[in-house]
């Protein structure tokens, strides 16, 4: 399954109900359950308020994730696809 990286930052809404970000991350790791995959979410400090990592089944499926996510207004998000060795191996192997 594709690995993503999603970037998050808190939206005004968001850091005004900060103290609820635990329980909405519990909320997010069920919902990518319930589309098929599995998440973690990490806080972060820097350019970023939290990190999501995870598999999804694919690249649509991973977009609807982030849009449901970033829907509910508490953050914003910028989705990374990730490759492992294995895959950018076989990416490698079709460059002319």
């Amino acid at each position: 399954m594709p690995t993503y990286i999603c970037l998050i930052r808190y939206t005004e809404q968001g850091i005004r109900n900060v103290k609820g970000t635990v329980e909405r991350a519990r909320q997010i790791e069920q919902l990518s359950q319930r589309m098929g995959g599995k998440t973690t979410a990490y806080w972060a400090l820097g350019a970023y308020d939290a990190v999501l990592v995870g598999e999804l089944p694919d690249d649509e499926t991973a977009t609807a994730f982030a849009l449901a996510v970033s829907s509910q207004g508490n953050v914003r998000t910028e989705t990374l696809r990730a490759f492992t060795a294995d895959e950018m191996e076989r990416l490698l192997q079709k460059m002319p």
